[in-house]
């Protein structure tokens, strides 16, 4: 593993890209760490699939309409009791 600060990386980003390649390397910026890697077809596993959204992606409400719903449906329950 290779660790370098962010103001190195900025300086010789093609070196480390390099690196990635066969070894982890990790960016650090104050108190994060960023890891680089290569993802040539080695390191790919059935997650790293990217699905585009279908129809029911489009026809989900959002979570202020969901807190909205339940609200209402929370006032029609205790003003009935």
């Amino acid at each position: 593993m290779t660790l370098v600060s962010s103001k190195e990386f900025a300086t010789k980003p093609e070196k480390y890209y390099s690196l990635a390649v066969n070894e982890q390397v990790v960016i650090k910026r104050g108190k994060n760490l960023f890891h680089l890697m290569c993802t040539n077809g080695r390191h790919k596993n059935e997650y790293d699939e990217v699905l585009e959204p279908d129809e029911d992606f489009y026809c989900a409400i959002t979570k202020e309409e969901l807190l909205k719903g339940i609200h209402e449906d929370l006032e029609k329950f205790f003003a009935t009791k």
